[in-house]
């Protein structure tokens, strides 16, 4: 049984640059609709993350290269997954393969910006339906350190964890 984790964004360790009052702080909720993960919409962090969302809403690969530093390193519910291409050959593409649909609900998202380095903060929860028509609900928490690469906006770190939602009593 294949167990789809949490595919999102984020994490690195709080820097000194963090800390510097040239900081800029951007607290939104966004909708996983608002922008296509094309060149015109990286031109900020935010609009790289909700790129990325809306590749995995799309199941599209192809749109979710870009968007990461090629020194990029992804870590996952406690494991270190290698830069973003190891974890696409090795994790989330297989994976993909297996997913009739992703759909996020209630993204939001904290960012702070220092100079050309993002840290962003997101909060989502997901629902995944298999080909063999199974369904998993989530909800999850990711961080990401994001960099100015020439035009671009990259991650360069992502670190996401999920658990399923607690239940109604």
């Amino acid at each position: 049984m294949i167990i789809f984790n949490a595919i999102l964004l984020a994490l690195a360790p709080a820097s000194a640059l963090a800390a510097q009052s040239s900081d800029a702080q951007i607290d939104s909720k966004t909708s996983a609709t608002e922008a296509e993960p094309q060149n015109s919409t990286r031109s900020s962090p935010e609009n790289v993350l909700t790129a990325y969302r809306d590749a995995i809403q799309r199941l599209d690969a192809s749109k979710m290269k870009p968007l990461f530093s090629e020194e990029s390193q992804i870590f996952e519910n406690g494991k270190a997954e290698g830069t973003f291409l190891h974890y696409l050959e090795h994790h989330l593409g297989p994976e993909l393969g297996h997913v009739k649909s992703f759909t996020f609900t209630e993204p939001t998202v904290s960012l702070t910006q220092v100079d050309n380095t993002a840290f962003a903060t997101e909060t989502y929860g997901y629902v995944i339906v298999l080909h063999d028509d199974r369904k998993i609900e989530r909800t999850g928490i990711a961080t990401s350190v994001l960099v100015r690469e020439g035009d671009n906006w990259k991650i360069l770190r992502y670190h996401s964890s999920s658990r399923a939602p607690k239940k109604v009593k």
